[in-house]
């Protein structure tokens, strides 16, 4: 395996063949490029748009004789593995936008990956050897894996058209389909309209209980007009919907604010959590990393009248709605500060019967999770959007006296590397 320019050294735009490895975590696979005369393991090269077993041509994106590992995209197929389809959004194929890299793969492969990278990185990180199911909400396999996101973001580029940013780029591409939004969001026709260079168009089509809602520059924008809604009591929120089982929540939601994106995500997170939580009646949980509130309501109906629960939420727009939501609820004390601070402080009290940990993707670090040891539950609720900070985690969870005793992958994200995770640990 060598370069077109022979034994020199790759450079950005070189085209390699390469026998492709691995899935790693990130979206991509591992090869190794052997130079002239390199008698070792051979440079390491993180490939995206290929599968593992496959001999591809793949162009180098990032190089250096300093760098620890190169990048490439493949640009041509060799030798195909059976997992590969055609994709399914090519504006997210080599060189394009990012958001869709497992587009090439089919469905079920997908998952298959996405549990490898947990499996692999709770073996690394963790030292756990453990096979993490990774299962599908439901009506994606109906829909091929297409139009679940319920909360699109675009950028107009200089001549006014919609697009995303380049992979690893600041540059923006225009597009002209996003096979992953919902139909009510591409029923709004976003893509074919002229907007303000520069300007930040963001769409949200709640699964049940509101109509879209379009947002440019923050400001709301009436979409049968084409302008925006200078009204001072223009809607700039939705209402979000969960339904598990025979309870259902609703929430007040800001349009630019954080929701799970998957339709059906809210619920099977949810759902999820209330299961490893079990009987909490009349219990404290601590909510941590709250958000608007999706798992406080909840939770807030698990313990009743005579449980506790204390959320912290760093945000200040998600406690804004997260107020709003938990208004009758007089069970929940709701603390607006850094996550480490507020526990450090003692203001989420002195102990704890469970924790519910949602962190963002770094995950929560050594210092909450000595914390949230410090307050002695029996049980913690990990849910996690990154398969290495969940791993970490874990980790630091073990040497404060904690077990990993299930941990079940969601594929929240199909099409894109990404997995969330909900995981239980006991004492």
């Amino acid at each position: 395996m060598g370069s077109e320019r022979g034994a020199a050294a790759p450079a950005p735009g070189d085209v390699l063949e390469l026998e492709i490895g691995p899935v790693a975590h990130g979206g991509h696979c591992v090869a190794r490029w052997h130079g002239a005369g390199d008698d070792g393991p051979g440079r390491v090269v993180f490939v995206r748009h290929a599968l593992p077993g496959e001999r591809v041509r793949a162009r180098v994106t990032e190089a250096g004789d300093r760098a620890k590992f190169w990048r490439a995209d493949a640009v041509e197929v060799l030798e195909a593995s059976p997992d590969r389809v055609e994709s399914a959004w090519p504006e997210a194929g080599p060189g394009g936008v990012g958001g869709g890299e497992l587009a090439h793969v089919r469905l079920d492969a997908q998952r298959a990956w996405k549990a490898a990278v947990l499996r692999e990185q709770l073996q690394r990180l963790a030292h756990l050897d453990r096979d993490v199911p990774v299962l599908a909400l439901p009506g994606d396999d109906e829909r091929g894996g297409l139009g679940w996101r319920t909360r699109v973001g675009f950028l107009a580029d200089r001549e006014g058209r919609a697009g995303m940013r380049r992979f690893r780029s600041h540059d923006v591409l225009p597009v002209e389909r996003m096979p992953l939004m919902s139909d009510a969001l591409a029923e709004l026709d976003l893509l074919s309209r002229r907007w303000r260079p520069g300007a930040r168009v963001e769409a949200v089509a709640p699964a049940g209980g509101d109509s879209p809602l379009v947002l440019v520059d923050d400001q709301p924008f009436d979409v049968r007009r084409g302008k925006a809604d200078p009204r001072p009591n223009a809607r700039s929120a939705v209402r979000e919907q969960v339904r598990v089982g025979e309870r259902e929540w609703t929430y007040r939601v800001a349009g630019a604010g954080f929701w799970q994106v998957h339709r059906e995500a809210p619920a099977a997170l949810t759902g999820a959590v209330l299961g490893a939580l079990g009987d909490a009646a009349g219990a404290t949980v601590l909510d941590l990393y709250s958000g608007a509130g999706l798992f406080t309501l909840p939770l807030a109906d698990a313990v009743g009248e005579s449980g506790t629960v204390v959320a912290v939420e760093g945000d200040a727009r998600a406690v804004r709605d997260a107020r709003r939501n938990v208004h009758d609820r007089p069970q929940v004390a709701l603390h607006a500060g850094d996550v480490a601070g507020v526990l450090a402080s003692g203001a989420a009290g002195g102990g704890a019967d469970a924790v519910v940990l949602d962190p963002p993707r770094v995950g929560a670090g050594r210092d909450v999770v000595r914390a949230v040891a410090a307050l002695a539950p029996s049980r913690v609720v990990y849910v996690a959007c990154d398969p290495a900070a969940l791993a970490r985690d874990v980790a630091y969870l073990a040497e404060e006296g904690y077990a990993l005793a299930e941990v079940t992958g969601y594929d929240l994200f199909p099409m894109t590397h990404h997995v969330e995770a909900v995981a239980l640990l006991t004492r």
